[in-house]
């Protein structure tokens, strides 16, 4: 992919899958912003692209504060001429939350907040980059759904109610912005070994015999690496996916193929 001399704001930058896709652009001559609400492991990313000849900044965001996406925009633009692809990366589960997300234990403002990072933020940072967006020639938005953007799973009502929404609201974006040129897609990971998915296991009686379990559902027998979502992030960015617009891919190793276990397979 030539990504060269192209402009990416990546938020939940600054580690996991949104780490791994700065990383990716950076590599392919892509200048990066990358957004988190951690400034030490944002700027541990940003080191890491420096030192690999890349080029990076960091800028604090809290994606469901509006001022925080709005002063993010702005400094992409001030800092290197505009906006020309926006990955709403940034993501927070029930589980990392609280314990008691099932619905009759789970406090309301817990539930809101994982509505305001997943959905509400996405939104709102496709509003204030849509200035920047539409002045590029190559300009898109790649949204992270999930597995749970079409499958339930226990434990995770708000995370799933929010990536279903994320899947809608890339058809919505990229009908109403197609005016403009600007194409937005959905990525939906699933058995990806990211900080996230580790917490969640962690959290388990047994996480090594959670995650060998977990693993059991892919067709490909394994975890996927944040860098293999990266590669399709860029791709969904790139000119060379200029015809593909308001679909949300999977990439979840076959998980979503079939329904069972790899035991049934032999």
């Amino acid at each position: 992919m030539n990504l060269e001399g192209m402009i990416f704001v990546v938020t939940g930058g600054a580690s996991g899958i949104g780490a791994a896709t700065a990383a990716v652009a950076a590599e392919s001559g892509a200048k990066v912003v990358i957004a988190s609400r951690s400034a030490d492991r944002g700027n541990d990313v940003v080191r890491e692209i420096a030192d690999g000849g890349g080029q990076a900044i960091f800028q604090r965001c809290d994606v469901a504060v509006e001022e925080d996406v709005r002063t993010l925009m702005q400094t992409a633009a001030d800092t290197y001429g505009g906006i020309d692809v926006l990955v709403n990366n940034a993501g927070v589960t029930d589980r990392a939350l609280t314990d008691q997300s099932d619905l009759e234990h789970m406090d309301v403002a817990d539930f809101r907040r994982v509505i305001d990072v997943n959905l509400v933020g996405s939104w709102l940072c496709a509003k204030y980059a849509l200035p920047y967006l539409r002045q590029s020639g190559n300009a898109s938005i790649v949204i992270a759904g999930s597995s749970a953007s079409l499958l339930g799973f226990a434990g995770l009502p708000a995370y799933g109610s929010a990536k279903a929404g994320l899947s809608v609201l890339t058809k919505e974006l990229a009908v109403e912005l197609s005016r403009y040129g600007i194409r937005v897609n959905c990525y939906c990971p699933h058995t990806i070994r990211t900080p996230m998915v580790e917490e969640l296991f962690a959290k388990t009686p047994d996480p090594e015999a959670a995650m060998a379990k977990h693993v059991k559902t892919a067709l490909v027998r394994r975890f996927g690496t944040p860098r293999e979502v990266g590669h399709l992030i860029c791709f969904l960015a790139s000119r060379e996916a200029a015809y593909i617009n308001g679909v949300s891919i999977p990439i979840d190793g076959g998980t979503l193929a079939w329904r069972g276990t790899v035991d049934q397979l032999g």
